[in-house]
């Protein structure tokens, strides 16, 4: 941003697009008004406080891009669909209605580009259009389509400058990794390892070439032989013979002594096989990538055998060991590796992988949606009783599989007897499950019963089994046999959710999919390009061995399940030679595209090379590693796990307690009754780890501002409190957390010094109330003992002694009886002789004098040490509270209640 600054005082025509427009026109701001404008997203309120919406995914999905991107990603794709309606024989430029999608996508995306510019800039601004690849191929995109939209040639011969504009339109669909983030992030995954793909396949070519090198000297011209198979030498491949037609066993062909089998004469022709041949380097490369696939392998393994001999098999052995078991597995390990380490999943300790997989987990973990037991104790308790005992969830399991066992009999309605039978058992299974639902209707309430996922499937599947008793009955034909079939096929998907493991594995591929859906849209994506373009280049190939009505390019369509097949491997170098026919095989045509049956050799390389090697050994090895990260996050061991099943699955239990209305948030204030019950890895012993309960009480108040805690807020708190997270946090979530919970000490340490303070400053105004009606009750008394004492009845006139003497004549100001007074009615700030404190050691004692009491000699200090502890209490009491007082500014109430409320 410095650098921008500098360069924006320094440089007057930089960040002016087109050099025209200024920096703060209004125009340019208008443009960027429009083109930034999006959906917001987020997820705080105004008071910044975490707002809890139930669409947030949706939310979510609608701020990922602006509002321009969202209507260019429909256009282009109304304009894709719009695409797959084109074939060899139905043409772009011979159909009005295919050239409105044409028009709509070049007029949208020229307004887009236009605004962007305007906004952004085209060159040298800090948010050009073309700054990176993306913008490159959005402008090269706009201009193949403009330029073709412009030409509309009517006449495309093959191989010529308008079928590659064709093809180059094509890429169309390529617009989408542009306009979604999500999708720049998977080529950017994919793209940042591709110093060490490239290497690889340099070592996988270099092996290679160097097979390739050797079979051109072990098979060169030794594979070829003549295609009548009773001539063994190259001289005597020449003439005509008759070559026998195959027929069917069906046509009951019957001939005679005399009369031949069908057949046609032929030339002879010395040829090498088919599809492959050692002849040149060329050649060698090609046959042995197949091989490098595993596709063919055996037929070429087979020919060397036959033609050269049984030794040579060993070449074709050697090199699928060292191309196939070592090399390919090299390139598939570093493709995933490369993956990981993007993603960051490879440079972390075993602690933070752990850390990850425990929040992925968690992330999936909802409430159990269990209603609670009634509480009446009637009928309804006795059935959730019933539906929830252990025995009565493993019978309808039993149940569920042995109607899954009809199965395995052929459902056939031409034979009456045993597949009505079987049907009608099916029909009882049904009436069961109705049962079920019935039962768990009744004891859990329609609406605590629809709050389960799983409730909903089954009473979908149990549903659709009572209309399919009603069809079977009424109608009883092959339809509705099929329909039973199905109900029966998706009761049993319902034991997943019954059984731990199936469990498991059921959601392992769920995430699998979830986190792989922007992988599976690329490759989607890449799918139709090369749909697209092989109807360009192949929709009019004459069929061949493998090229034929169920697998062709003649439609867009017809040419993705022919590329959905090519994915998983299934012949598809066959297919690539049945495209690469070229004549005399063939009939060519130099002014229509659509006129030839003949292939294109070149075009045919690389097309199936490029997308085998990009679906299939890239695109798909992503999905593995994927889905091996997702098995391994939920099947690790009780040991590799920081919270197990069990920790987290009692976690659910005990939030179905507290979270009574079953809506998947709890009062702050319950919190704190959830972690008193907790157990296990989850626990917290509040006599040892009482202030660890506060912080964590104190972090869910905070969350919300007070407010609702949902399931996850409360987990993933306690996950972070059950790690040490010194050692399973990386650095930036470290930090943040470290924050946190400095802020929460901070604050738990202020509200505890707080209430202590209160509870001393009410115990202090308690005791201090107490000592001050204490005082008056024992001036009344001494009152009345002084009055006594001062008004005997009769008594004898004592001379006083020569202590009090001295006394009176040191205080010559005040009365004569006011020592004794302050004596007997000492005020708050008088400490007394009952204890002595340690300061006061040292220090010239007070000299009390003594009097003489009708009963004998009374001590006054006597009577002053029975006092002098609630003065001192009272005296230290008021001390206490006005130093405090001055401390914390703190007025005490009127009431004599709470001092204050802290």
């Amino acid at each position: 941003k410095v650098q921008e600054e500098d360069l924006r005082e320094n440089h007057p025509y930089f960040d002016k697009p087109l050099f025209i427009v200024g920096r703060e026109h209004r125009f340019r701001n208008f443009c960027r008004v429009i083109v930034r404008a999006r959906f917001n997203a987020s997820k705080t309120d105004p008071t910044r406080a975490v707002k809890n919406t139930k669409y947030h995914q949706l939310y979510d999905l609608l701020g990922l891009v602006t509002y321009l991107d969202w209507v260019m990603i429909v256009v282009t794709i109304c304009s894709c669909i719009s695409m797959m309606f084109e074939s060899p024989f139905t043409r772009v430029m011979h159909v009005p209605t295919l050239q409105i999608g044409e028009y709509v996508f070049v007029i949208f995306m020229s307004i887009e580009l236009n605004l962007k510019i305007m906004a952004d800039g085209l060159f040298f601004t800090p948010t050009a259009v073309i700054r990176d690849f993306g913008g490159v191929m959005d402008i090269f995109i706009y201009l193949v389509s403009l330029i073709f939209l412009c030409w509309l040639p009517h006449d495309v011969p093959p191989e010529s400058g308008a079928q590659l504009l064709m093809m180059l339109r094509c890429l169309r669909p390529l617009r989408i990794f542009k306009l979604v983030p999500q999708m720049r992030k998977v080529v950017r995954e994919v793209l940042k390892g591709f110093k060490e793909i490239f290497l690889v396949s340099i070592l996988l070519l270099t092996l290679m070439l160097v097979f390739a090198s050797f079979g051109v000297q072990l098979f060169a011209g030794k594979l070829a032989k003549c295609n009548d198979p009773r001539i063994l030498r190259r001289e005597d491949c020449h003439g005509i013979f008759r070559i026998n037609v195959s027929v069917s066993r069906n046509l009951n062909l019957k001939l005679n002594s005399d009369e031949k089998k069908p057949g046609f004469w032929v030339p002879r022709v010395w040829a090498n096989p088919r599809n492959f041949n050692f002849d040149n380097v060329g050649n060698a490369m090609l046959a042995l990538f197949e091989v490098l696939s595993l596709k063919g392998w055996v037929e070429v393994r087979d020919v060397i055998i036959h033609r050269v001999g049984p030794i040579h098999g060993i070449y074709i052995h050697v090199f699928v060991f060292l191309g196939c078991m070592i090399g390919l597995t090299l390139f598939v390990g570093v493709v995933i590796a490369n993956f990981n380490e993007n993603k960051g999943t490879a440079l972390l300790t075993v602690d933070q992988r752990r850390w990850e997989d425990l929040k992925s987990r968690l992330k999936i973990a909802q409430p159990l949606h269990l209603p609670p037991r009634p509480e009446n104790g009637g009928f309804r308790a006795k059935m959730y009783d019933i539906t929830q005992h252990p025995f009565f969830k493993r019978g309808i399991a039993v149940l569920v599989l042995a109607q899954s066992v009809l199965l395995s009999v052929k459902w056939d309605v031409g034979e009456n007897g045993v597949t009505f039978l079987l049907a009608t058992i099916s029909v009882v299974f049904t009436f069961v499950f109705v049962l079920e639902v019935t039962m768990k209707l009744i004891a859990m309430s329609p609406a605590g019963y629809w709050q389960s996922r799983r409730n909903r499937y089954d009473l979908l599947v149990t549903s659709l089994g009572v209309i399919w008793i009603i069809l079977h009955f009424s109608l009883l034909n092959a339809y509705t046999y099929m329909m039973g079939t199905c109900v029966i096929v998706f009761r049993f998907f319902t034991i997943c959710g019954k059984h731990v493991t199936l469990k498991m594995l059921l959601l392992t591929v769920v995430v699998s999919m979830y986190k792989s859906f922007f992988i599976i849209v690329g490759m989607f994506l890449l799918l139709l390009c090369y749909a697209f373009a092989g109807v360009v280049l192949f929709g009019t190939v004459k069929y061949g061995e493998n090229l034929n009505r169920h697998a062709n390019f003649s439609t867009a369509g017809q040419a993705i399940t022919v590329l959905f097949r090519i994915v998983t491997g299934e012949d598809w170098n066959k297919i690539m030679h049945d495209c690469m026919v070229q004549p005399p095989f063939c009939t060519p045509d130099k002014r229509r595209y659509w006129e030839t049956d003949c292939g294109n050799y070149a075009g045919a390389l690389i097309y199936f090379c490029s997308f085998y090697v990009i679906i299939a050994y890239i695109m798909l090895n992503l999905l593995v590693a994927i889905i091996v990260e997702n098995f391994s996050l939920f099947y690790s061991t009780e040991e590799d796990q920081l919270l197990s099943y069990n920790d987290l699955r009692h976690f659910q239990i005990i939030w179905n307690m507290v979270d009574d209305k079953r809506e998947g948030v709890i009062p702050t204030s319950r919190v704190k009754f959830l972690l008193r019950l907790l157990r296990g890895r989850l626990e917290v012993d509040l006599d040892k780890d009482k202030l660890l309960f506060k912080h964590m009480c104190y972090e869910m108040e905070r969350l919300h501002s007070g407010g609702d805690v949902t399931f996850h807020d409360v987990l993933s708190m306690l996950s972070y409190r059950s790690v040490d997270i010194r050692k399973s946090l990386q650095l930036e979530e470290l930090l943040a957390r470290e924050q946190l919970e400095y802020t929460i000490e901070e604050e738990v340490a202020k509200q505890t010094i707080r209430m202590w303070l209160k509870k001393c400053l009410k115990r202090i105004r308690a005791k201090q109330q107490q000592s001050c009606s204490i005082i008056h009750s024992l001036r009344e008394s001494q009152q009345q003992e002084l009055s006594r004492f001062l008004n005997p009845p009769s008594i004898e006139t004592t001379v006083p002694s020569e202590d009090h003497n001295t006394h009176n004549t040191d205080n010559p100001s005040q009365p004569e009886m006011s020592g004794l007074q302050q004596l007997l009615s000492p005020t708050l700030s008088d400490r007394g002789g009952y204890r002595q404190d340690s300061t006061d050691l040292g220090r010239p004692q007070r000299k009390l004098g003594q009097w003489r009491l009708p009963a004998g000699r009374t001590s006054v200090k006597s009577v002053v040490c029975k006092m002098n502890p609630v003065n001192d209490e009272a005296s230290s009491g008021s001390e206490v509270k006005k130093w405090w007082t001055r401390q914390l500014t703190v007025e005490s109430d009127e009431s004599g209640d709470d001092l204050i409320d802290i």
